[in-house]
């Protein structure tokens, strides 16, 4: 039997990663106010987000397999979120530069016709460079920090601040591929032939 996988993301990369991957999906992003605990343990705040995103979406859908994420940054065990200006972004990026983060994604999949559930958190940690004021004015300048957590994308210019990834790349741009392939197999759901 033939499952619908839904992606409960708004995240063109997101989409974007689950394609390569070779599943037909269908996206409805989660209508859902993302508020962040920065006071909360990073990946269970990740994995209850990405669950509420899943849970809302399977309210809206006939039975199918719901895919949510949520990613989060934490530096020093402390969550950093998505920047809400410039300002804010800048911030972000001084107090990155030269560390070594965890991006950590949160992972909810669950079969809304069964009630299957698997959540869980991948962590990769990542060491940046040191990044100058110039280099940081650029970047938020050129609007590639916006709306990404911890203010930045690898996956496009950002990588050039990038000293080391341990772990997942993919985990980094928003979604684990290598760990939701091996969750998807286990509901059953089909990679396009």
């Amino acid at each position: 039997m033939k499952h619908t996988v839904i992606l409960a993301s708004a995240s063109p990369r997101r989409a974007e990663l689950l394609a390569e991957m070779g599943y037909h999906f269908d996206v409805l992003p989660p209508e859902l106010d993302e508020q962040l605990d920065h006071r909360a343990d990073p990946a269970e705040e990740a994995i209850r987000l990405a669950a509420a995103k899943a849970k809302e979406v399977a309210a809206r859908t006939p039975p199918s397999i719901i895919v949510a994420a949520d990613t989060v940054v934490a530096l020093r065990g402390r969550i950093i979120g998505k920047p809400l200006d410039h300002a804010h972004a800048r911030e972000i990026l001084r107090r990155l530069s030269g560390s070594r983060h965890h991006v950590i994604t949160g992972l909810c999949v669950f079969d809304s016709g069964t009630g299957k559930t698997v959540t869980e958190s991948v962590s990769t940690a990542v060491t940046m460079k040191p990044i100058t004021e110039e280099q940081i004015r650029e970047y938020v300048h050129s609007g590639e920090a916006n709306g990404k957590a911890g203010a930045y994308a690898i996956q496009e210019t950002a990588d050039q601040y990038v000293l080391r990834v341990e772990g997942s790349f993919t985990n980094v741009v928003g979604l684990p591929t290598e760990r939701l392939g091996e969750i998807l197999e286990s509901f059953g759901a089909e990679r396009s032939p």
